[in-house]
């Protein structure tokens, strides 16, 4: 059974999640910002698009389709991005894997790795306080 059983219960945990990296350790959002890079996340299983804009500062994060041109997307399943967040999935293991494509600037991919970390410290409270499988 799937972790997300509707695309906006994805956003809804995504933008608390981003949220509280911002609260906890604005530095990982400043790094986007000094990348410049405008990140794509595209999620299947349910269906989701998550654009962080690192040409602004702070860095906007839209949910939904956006018409921005990503300078680095991943694709992944949110099952895999469940797992990544969890630190049940290594990011590496995820990549050599296959369940996470990278297209675009890869060797600034650095930043991406920097959210998950940061996200890995944060999700599992929010897993729970939604009452989301684990």
């Amino acid at each position: 059974m799937p972790v997300y059983t509707s695309t906006e219960q994805l956003y809804e945990s995504l933008r608390l999640l981003f949220a509280r990296i911002e609260e906890t350790d604005p530095q990982v959002t400043g790094a986007v910002a000094s990348a410049r890079l405008i990140i794509r996340l595209s999620c299947s299983s349910p269906s989701g698009e998550i654009t962080i804009n690192g040409r602004t500062n702070p860095p906007k994060i839209s949910y939904g389709k956006s018409s921005l041109r990503p300078d680095l997307e991943a694709e992944l399943t949110c099952d895999a991005l469940h797992q990544i967040l969890m630190g049940a999935l290594p990011l590496g293991k995820a990549l050599s894997g296959g369940q996470m494509k990278v297209k675009g600037a890869v060797l600034k991919s650095f930043v991406l790795a920097d959210i998950f970390h940061q996200g890995q410290a944060i999700y599992p409270q929010i897993v729970q306080e939604k009452g989301l499988q684990s």
